[in-house]
């Protein structure tokens, strides 16, 4: 099998200054991932390591440059899955932790749970010696001026919500099994303890090496309502493509709830996408020593990796 690897680093409205920011988060992430499965690694290896790349990249909504709750502080969402067995692993609402899709992959492996929540999540990571990151050193001055500018009497938080940016990859490797994984900080002065779709397995993320392996990003409550992840993956076992089950399920979301959201997917024999309803989704692709990405509907570079690694000078 060919290994493929997909990141998206969250649907929504890019903003121009961060445009080229945004583009250079996924395409490392996916290049970082993709060299683990031409080494022979895991997809769950593979996306671990391209969620944990866009957590350290503060253009992203995940790990440090996660969007504030209503009381100024960090709280974020985590899932991993392994399509082989079904085994999964999620945070969520969890504080002073730069890496949380590390703490999901450590409940998948260490207990017998799926998901934890913030306190109980807090003293598991104390015990699995996950080293404590002082909140402030997660927040940007970016998160910061908008949670200020969403507490003014006049303010229309929904309106920044638009610029969400969840991260999330998808991959199968060279022995066929997919993964996905997902993370987030979720809405921006979101109520303390609001937990959204990327916790949840089914919404924030699914996979199953019968069928495929998705990611989602968007609206997480309307993520929710329809379990999205889960129900491109349906399509998918009814014959659809990955880019006819994605956009037949984002469709869906958008007539049944109102919801707006971006997807990426792969399938069980190698065929991805990355398909979105929002403006933009900052998105990448490595298959076949070929890296596609891009942030626009209908916009798609391609360079072959020999080549995008050569241009690290521009920040990839």
């Amino acid at each position: 099998m060919k290994p493929v690897i997909v990141v998206h680093g969250g649907a929504g409205r890019i903003f121009k200054e961060r445009e080229q920011g945004c583009r250079t988060g996924v395409v490392r992430a996916a290049l970082q991932g993709y060299s683990i499965l031409k080494q022979g690694g895991s997809a769950l290896d593979a996306v671990e390591e391209a969620v944990r790349s866009m957590e350290d990249d503060p253009h992203f909504n995940a790990g440090c440059g996660s969007v504030l709750n209503e009381k100024g502080e960090v709280e974020m969402d985590a899932i991993i899955m392994d399509g082989k067995n079904l085994a999964s692993g999620a945070v969520s609402a969890v504080k002073c932790i730069a890496n949380p899709i590390k703490l999901a992959r450590l409940v998948m492996e260490k207990t017998k749970h799926m998901l934890l929540t913030d306190h109980g999540a807090h003293l598991f990571a104390q015990a699995m010696g996950v080293p404590e990151t002082p909140g402030e050193k997660l927040v940007t001055q970016r998160s910061l001026e908008r949670w200020k500018k969403n507490l003014e009497p006049d303010s229309n938080p929904e309106e920044f919500q638009k610029d969400l940016g969840t991260v999330g990859a998808v991959a199968i490797d060279s022995e066929g099994n997919v993964a996905c994984a997902t993370s987030t900080g979720g809405l921006s002065n979101k109520m303390i303890g609001r937990v959204g779709d990327t916790a949840c397995i089914g919404s924030g993320g699914y996979a199953d090496n019968c069928s495929g392996a998705t990611s989602t990003t968007g609206h997480g409550e309307s993520i929710m309502k329809v379990v999205l992840a889960r129900l491109i993956l349906y399509h998918m076992e009814q014959g659809m493509s990955p880019e006819m089950a994605a956009d037949t399920a984002l469709d869906y979301m958008k007539s049944r709830v109102g919801g707006l959201g971006g997807v990426i997917v792969v399938s069980n024999s190698g065929e991805w996408a990355a398909r979105f309803s929002t403006k933009q989704m900052s998105w990448a692709t490595v298959k076949d020593d070929e890296l596609h990405y891009g942030i626009y509907a209908g916009e798609r570079h391609t360079k072959s990796v020999d080549e995008a690694l050569a241009s690290g000078s521009e920040g990839f």
